[in-house]
Formats: structure tokens, C-alpha cells, sequence
């Protein structure tokens, strides 16, 4: 591969020759209707081979190092009729200015299906718009929690330290369950466990044409509320002109990356196909922690005389070794032992090859826009997604009666336990639809959507023992487990959007959701029986925004959210001990700002949540550790982002959040043991005021991006991206001895964009991350215990990768 990427290298050199700039091209983007800016859309020189620039905040965008002459201009964006102009660029220092004025397209499938769930430009909730040039930057084939860490209050971690295999990501210290995420406005999610596992999407983010991170309760969505954020998807636009793209990554801990892309662009003026197809594989940094990683992504469309139907196809096959166990404290320190692996090690010997996480999920996605008139639009969707896997471990004097098999007599002697390896399967479908009918004036003051989905999810959990040392009266495949669960979730929401003379704005955003679920749970008799529970929730939201002037807007909303139970919380405890919904209620109020060279975002929050789920350590009476109803805690605080281009040659964006994140009072019990560590009883701690585990009070990121060279051939960015995540409790006790400790690190980018006449473009990244080699660590768990009436707490810790380097190359065509 590196031969393959030095023998590209060299021939882009050759075609680079007689570089010179003199003119500058400057301009701004904005929708013709409403003149307001449309950031993130882009300009292209035609007949060139530079892609040309995007427009910022305010849909200004600048171009230098052009040669003087006539050249024809295309400005483009999703959801809008691109424009052409030709302007004449001089050779002096005077710029040369143009403006595009972009209509709204009839039909966009990709445009009007993202507006549905996705905030808006007047919206008053704090949001933060990623594009595809965006998301590129940094993709060398992690997982896309690590291409949005930069973004504002983002944590990130990884079960393997290097960003491939299983990750998370936290905003505003809610963890990934809380974090809803739609692709293309359909849910994501795990409807039982609520989680997103991004795994099971591999170089996703290659597919995304543009995200949307909205942070609070933000607007209406399909799925599982938001209780921290939302993260909204949407697939690659449709492309009128045929394409292609090749790229590969090499690079430290034998990670390899390989992917293709295509589009045969508008066939006959009626139909277009796309495809992607990328292998991910790596050693990972934590012993044994590897990644063998495969997806793809097809869609086809066909366009109607006012209409779009869309057919989208993509999956993913993970096979990951596991290292969810984390790394020993005493271990954390010791630059040999913090790669330490406990997955498979209680196997004598070698750890057991075979501890891995085995799971495919296919989605399918059947999207129609249609025009009803100049004035309304209609799109349904109809989805399917096909998830089946398992994971296998190798465990050690396991109990007959655990899995269902009868003691032995071997010599006169009774065997009860044996060694054996397991997996336990999950095999599941999720299938609805979702709707919208969207109304909008012809000055666009007015907006409004109805919409919603219905979603029915159907899990078959089983366990199989597929080898033991002794195996009793069991065969091969023996089936220890088996259970069978069902869920429904309905909802219905409408949005309404108004802009008043004197540059007000006022939104409204009423939902009502209701969840049917139905699975094996636990009687007060501690029986197994078949169970069922039925929640509606109302979740109604409201704001304002006043536009202080052309530059400038100030917000503020309110929003309510609830969020069901997940799938243990039912299964693992009793009726009588089961625990209720939570609530969210969200303050946000916020100040917008965008020049010609600069942007600038400022809000505040508050969420408070009534009846919050957390461990404290409770053991209910089936003996499984139980999550419980805080009464009350909260967040707040401010975040602050912005940036801009201090010279031509260098940019700087950056983010800062401060908070406070709080449990008014709760109470802990703690596992007593006696000096042969027999359990004895539980006791309780009371605490008050304390911290939320995982909850930094200061996250900030910054970018600085110098271009030493951009001009129409060519464009080399390096880019210095730095990180610092405050102290991490990791339970709820504020415990100073059981924290992860503030860490700090810098990743150094060098990009070379070169266009050739045989090319659309080629691109050389070279990502050292950790280039300054911090020893440090972004997750953990915790057991807090009484041993001898000596209080002990074990811990665990996931130790991120040193420096270490990934190369790039990418070949559009």
C-alpha cells in the first residue's frame, strides 16, 4: 500500500508546474427567497481542477492564487438549484466580488428528509452543522465518534486507544444512550439498550454528506429522546454528474484502510446510482483489541416530474477481540502493562483466540419526496434493519446449574462445574416508517411540519454453550437461554416556525410518543413470566429568536423530553422494584454571530432532570445490581465556539464549555465482605450534592490551520488540533480517589489537496495523533466495597494510544 501511495505521490508532482497567484475571488452564497446565508455551501471554478471554497457562517467565501483571466463560477448547495456566473479576476489587490442567489430546488430528497428532524438557521436551539469537506478532514478510517470529538463538549473514547472498533461518545457528559441519532430521519438507536454501537457502521461517515449535532432536548426526532443530544445524519446528495473515488489509509498498529465510492451520475435525466465498499482492519492498541471491519452503501433514485424515490441499501460486518474489561489500576502507570488485555485470559495458557464480538447489521431505507405544490411537500420512508451476531467467551469453572446441565459423577466423585466457551446470540428486526408534510409560504415566513413514525422492534436474545470439558447431557449448541422481546414506538409531532416584522421569531414544536414493550421479566415471586409495559409521553418545546441585525441573533428555548427505561432495567428486576421513566427539562438561551472573517456562538444551559437513572449499587431481590430514580440533578452551563481566518494563510477555531453537573442527594449501598470475602450484607452511605460520573467541568478543543500554500493547483493545510477534558468522576460519590484525571492532547494534520489534469483531485493526509505522546486515559468503571471493614474500590481504566501516525491518499475522479 505504501508503494501504491509513493508512486501517486510522484506522479502528482509531476503534473504540478508554472504555480503562480495573483487575483483574489470573493463572494457570498445565500438562499434567493430569504436572503439569508446558506453556510457550508460550495463554489467551484468550472473547468478547473480545484474544488474551489465553502462559505462560512455568514455564506461569505474567499479564493486567492488565481491567475488573472475569465473564469465561469458554480455555487452549489444541498437542497438548492445550483448557480453559474463568469466573472473576470484581475491582477492587483482589489478582490473581485460576486454574490449567488440560490433557488430552492421543487424536490431534494436528502434535503427535505433531514429538514423534518434537523434545526434550522432561525431555530431557537444550540446546534452545531457539520459538512462532508468537514467530516474529511480527519477521516483515516475511525469510527465517527472520533471525527466529531473537535466539536463543542464532545468526549470520546475507545475500548481498543486508537478510535477502530468499539467507541462512544459523550456531549454534555450524557452518555451514548442518552445521545439520539437518526440516519436520514429514521432511528439508529438500539431500541432495547438504547445505545448506538457505531461499529456496526464502519467508514459511515464516507456516505454522510452532512450532520447535525443538536446538544439539549433540541427539536422533535424519531426514536429514543434526546436527553443529552441529537445526532442527525444525512446520506451522500444526489449527484447529477458521474464520479468516482479511491482511497486507502496505512499506518501504526497495523491499521489499514481501503474504500471505493462511485456515481454514474443523472442517467437519462431519471435515475442515478452510488455505491461505497470499505475494509477496516487493525491490531488496536490494547493487546489483542483487534478490528476486521467491513460495509458498503448502495442507492439508487429515480426522479418523477415532481417527485424523488430513493432506495438505500448499507451494512456493516464487525469482528472485533474484546476489551471491554479495561486495564487493571495498578497496571494504568506502567508504559509495558497499560496495554493489558483481561478478554480471553481465563483460558489456561494463551488467552482464547476466539473472544470476539461477531455482528452484522443491514439497513434498508425507501424514501419518497414528493411536491405537492409550490407550497407543500410530502415524504414518507419505509425501513427495514437486519441485525444478527453474537459474541463468544471462553469461561472458567462455570456452574452446571447455570446452564441448565446435570452434575456429573466421574471416579465416585461429583463435578459440578466446567470449563466451557459460550455465545450468546441476539438476532433482531426494526422496521416502520416515518412521515412528514411540510408547509412553507413563498417568502419562507412561515414554516411548518406535521410528522412522525412508527417503529416495531423484534429481539430474540439466546445463549449457547458450543464446547465444554465436561459436557454433562448437553449436546453441541446446547441452548442455556432464551428469550424473546417486543416494542412498539409511535409518534406524532408538529412543528410550527414564524418570522414576525420587526425581525422576530417564534417556534413551536409539540410531540406526544408512545412505547409498547413486552418481553420475559422477573414476577415479585421472582418468576419468569411474560410482561408488558405501556408509556405515552408529551414532550412539548417553545423559543424565540431576534435577529439584533444582519450579523447577529439571540435566542432562547425551552423543551421537555422523556426517555423509557432500557431492556435490563425491565429484565433484571421485579415488578415491585422496577424502576420509572426520566424527565428532562431544558433551558437554553443563546447569541449568534458571524462576519466576513469570523463566527462566534455563545449559549448557556440548563437541564434539569427529575427521576434520572444511575447505578448507586443497590441490589434488588432477584441479586442483580439495579439502576435507580435520583430525584433530582441537573447540568449547566456555557459553551462558546467560534473562529475565523486571521490572514489568508491561517485560521483558528476553537470551543470552550464549562459546567456544573449535580445530584441534589442519593443514597449508596456498598457490598460488605469478611476477610475470606464472603458476602455479609449491603450498607448504606447517604451523600448530597455530589458530581454525575463521566461529567467534566471543562472540555475545550482548538484548531489552528496554517496553508502554506493554496492556490488553483494546489493546497496544503497543517493543522495543530488540541484537546483538554476536565477531572471525570466515575461514580456519583465525588470520591477525589476514584476519578479519571484531566487530560490534555494535540493530534497534527497535514493535508495536500494537488489537482491534476487527469483528476478531479488527489489528497495526501498524513493524522499524528497524540503527537505529543500523552499517557492518558478517557473511561473507566468502578466497585466500591467493605472488605474486612477495610473500604476498597476496584477499578479499570481504558488507556488511550501514544503518538503514533496514519497515512492517507484519496483519488477523485
Amino acid at each position: 500500500m505504501f508503494k501504491w501511495i509513493g508512486a501517486m505521490a510522484a506522479l502528482c508532482v509531476l503534473s504540478v508546474a508554472n504555480l503562480y497567484a495573483q487575483g483574489v475571488l470573493e463572494g457570498r452564497i445565500a438562499d434567493k427567497a430569504t436572503g439569508l446565508a446558506l453556510p457550508g455551501a460550495n463554489v467551484v471554478v468550472i473547468n478547473a481542477s480545484l474544488m474551489g471554497a465553502s462559505a462560512d457562517a455568514a455564506g461569505k467565501f474567499r479564493s486567492g492564487g488565481l491567475k488573472p483571466g475569465t473564469y465561469k463560477l458554480e455555487a452549489s448547495f444541498i437542497g438548492y438549484k445550483s448557480a453559474r456566473a463568469e466573472v473576470s479576476v484581475l491582477a492587483d489587490s482589489k478582490a473581485t466580488v460576486v454574490e449567488f442567489l440560490l433557488d430552492s430546488e421543487a424536490f431534494n430528497l436528502a434535503a427535505f428528509e433531514v429538514h423534518a428532524v434537523r434545526a434550522g438557521a432561525k431555530t431557537p436551539v444550540t446546534y452545531t452543522n457539520l459538512s462532508k469537506t468537514d467530516l474529511e478532514k480527519n477521516n483515516v478510517g475511525q469510527d465517527v465518534p472520533y471525527l466529531l470529538q473537535w466539536t463543542p463538549s464532545a468526549v470520546v473514547t475507545s475500548d481498543a486507544g486508537t478510535g477502530i472498533g468499539y467507541t462512544g461518545i459523550r456531549i454534555r457528559g450524557s452518555d451514548p444512550s442518552r445521545i439520539n441519532v437518526t440516519i436520514n430521519g429514521i432511528p439508529l438507536n438500539d431500541a432495547e439498550s438504547q445505545q448506538v454501537y457505531w461499529v456496526d457502521l464502519p467508514d459511515f461517515a464516507s456516505s454522510v454528506h452532512q450532520l447535525q449535532i443538536q446538544r439539549g432536548v433540541g427539536t422533535s426526532t424519531n426514536g429514543a429522546g434526546a436527553f443529552g443530544a441529537t445526532i442527525n445524519l444525512s446520506t451522500s446528495n444526489l449527484e447529477t454528474t458521474p464520479y468516482a473515488e479511491i482511497s486507502a489509509t496505512a499506518g501504526a498498529f497495523n491499521t489499514q484502510k481501503g474504500s471505493v465510492r462511485f456515481g454514474t451520475g443523472l442517467l437519462k435525466d431519471k435515475f442515478t446510482i452510488e455505491g461505497r465498499y470499505s475494509r477496516i482492519a487493525s491490531d488496536g492498541y490494547i493487546d489483542r483489541a483487534s478490528a476486521d471491519l467491513e460495509s458498503y452503501f448502495l442507492s439508487g433514485a429515480w426522479l418523477g416530474a415532481n417527485s424523488i424515490t430513493k432506495l438505500n441499501v448499507f451494512s456493516g460486518h464487525e469482528i472485533t477481540y474484546q476489551a471491554w474489561d479495561g486495564v487493571p489500576a495498578d497496571f494504568i502507570n506502567d508504559p509495558d502493562l497499560r496495554t493489558f488485555n483481561a478478554g480471553g485470559t481465563e483460558k489456561e495458557g494463551e488467552p482464547y483466540e476466539n473472544q470476539v464480538d461477531n455482528y452484522r447489521q443491514t439497513h434498508t431505507q425507501l424514501l419518497h419526496d414528493h411536491q405537492l405544490s409550490a407550497n407543500w411537500k410530502l415524504a414518507m420512508a419505509l425501513h427495514y434493519t437486519k441485525g444478527s451476531g453474537y459474541y463468544e467467551q471462553y469461561k472458567a469453572d462455570e456452574g452446571f446449574e447455570d446452564y441448565g446441565l446435570t452434575p456429573l459423577l466421574i471416579g465416585g466423585d461429583s463435578v459440578t462445574t466446567t470449563d466451557l466457551v459460550r455465545q450468546r446470540w441476539l438476532d433482531n428486526d426494526f422496521y416502520g416508517t416515518t412521515y412528514s408534510l411540510n408547509y412553507s409560504t413563498n417568502n419562507g415566513q412561515l414554516t411548518a411540519i406535521l410528522g412522525g413514525g412508527y417503529h416495531v422492534y423484534e429481539g430474540r436474545h439466546f445463549g449457547e454453550v458450543i464446547w465444554a470439558r465436561y459436557a454433562s447431557d448437553s449436546e453441541t449448541g446446547h441452548r442455556y437461554y432464551e428469550n424473546d422481546a417486543r416494542k412498539t414506538d409511535a409518534n406524532l409531532f408538529g412543528k410550527v416556525e414564524k418570522t414576525w416584522p420587526g425581525r422576530w421569531t417564534t417556534w413551536l414544536d409539540l410531540q406526544v410518543r408512545r412505547v409498547n414493550y413486552s418481553f420475559l421479566g422477573i414476577s415479585n415471586q421472582l418468576e419468569n413470566v411474560d410482561m408488558k409495559d405501556n408509556l405515552v409521553f408529551f414532550n412539548p418545546k417553545a423559543g424565540i429568536l431576534y435577529e439584533l441585525n444582519a450579523n447577529q441573533s439571540c435566542y432562547a428555548s425551552f423543551g421537555v423530553a422523556h426517555r423509557e427505561p432500557n431492556r435490563s432495567d425491565y429484565t433484571e428486576n421485579p415488578i415491585g422494584q422496577r424502576p420509572k421513566r426520566e424527565r428532562l427539562l431544558n433551558t437554553e438561551i443563546g447569541w449568534r454571530a458571524s462576519w466576513q472573517k469570523a463566527a462566534v456562538n455563545l449559549n448557556f444551559y440548563h437541564m434539569h432532570y427529575d427521576d434520572q437513572l444511575a447505578l448507586n449499587g443497590e441490589i434488588n431481590d432477584a441479586s442483580e445490581y439495579r439502576r435507580i430514580n435520583i430525584d433530582q440533578s441537573y447540568r449547566a452551563g456555557v459553551e462558546i465556539s467560534g473562529g475565523g481566518s486571521l490572514f489568508k494563510w491561517l485560521n483558528i477555531n476553537g470551543n470552550l464549555a464549562i459546567s456544573q453537573n449535580k445530584i441534589k442527594q442519593f443514597t449508596e449501598y456498598i457490598d460488605v465482605y469478611d476477610s475470606d470475602f464472603n458476602w455479609l450484607e449491603q450498607r448504606m452511605v447517604h451523600h448530597k450534592n455530589t458530581d454525575l460520573a463521566f461529567s467534566p467541568g471543562m472540555v475545550s478543543g482548538v484548531e489552528v490551520a496554517v496553508f502554506p500554500l493554496k492556490n488553483l493547483k494546489q493546497e496544503i493545510e497543517v493543522a495543530l488540533l488540541s484537546k483538554y477534558v476536565g477531572k471525570q468522576y466515575m461514580d456519583n460519590t465525588s470520591d477525589d480517589g476514584n476519578v479519571l484525571d484531566p487530560y490534555f492532547f494535540s493530534d497534527l494534520r497535514v493535508r495536500w489537496h494537488l489537482a491534476p489534469s487527469f483528476a478531479k483531485g488527489i489528497t495526501f493526509t498524513l493524522l499524528v495523533p497524540n503527537v505529543w505522546n500523552a499517557m492518558y486515559e478517557t473511561n473507566g468503571w468502578s466497585y466500591r466495597y467493605l472488605y474486612n471493614q477495610t473500604a476498597t474500590v476496584d477499578r479499570g481504566y481504558y488507556p488511550q494510544a501514544g503518538r503514533h501516525v496514519l497515512l492517507g491518499a484519496s483519488v477523485q475522479f
